[in-house]
């Protein structure tokens, strides 16, 4: 039996998880928790504390669409979600995690640049 964390709810969205394989299920923003909740298996879930989260990492496409984000926990584990509107999902997390932990992710050019920048500067002397 599924136990909710949070007393109370302020986001409820369909959504899909990256974690074993794709599983769609609704991700649940609440006061208390970030909980994902499989559609088919209801004993498959994801409940993750706030204070538990490290950081969240958000992937931007062109600056404005973001198709992915990936919660770090303390402990070192990833997992990874996308949803209907990840806008309106992290502005609702936004309430409930610090700011300095929402990073974004580079993208696969910016990563190219900065490598191709590393590789032709100047070494410093020791």
């Amino acid at each position: 039996m599924v136990f909710f964390l949070n007393s109370k709810t302020d986001l409820t969205i369909k959504a899909q998880s990256f974690h074993d394989m794709n599983v769609y299920g609704n991700i649940i923003v609440g006061n208390k928790a970030f909980e994902f909740y499989n559609q088919r298996n209801v004993n498959d879930y994801i409940q993750i504390p706030w204070d538990e989260i490290d950081e969240i990492t958000v992937v931007f496409i062109k600056n404005n669409y973001i198709p992915r984000f990936e919660i770090k926990v303390k402990d070192e584990r990833k997992f990874m979600f996308s949803s209907k509107d990840n806008r309106i999902l992290l502005r609702a997390i936004n309430k409930y995690v610090d700011r300095k932990k929402i990073k974004s992710k580079l993208s696969f050019f910016q990563t190219i640049v900065l490598g191709l920048k590393n590789l032709f500067k100047k070494p410093s002397n020791y």
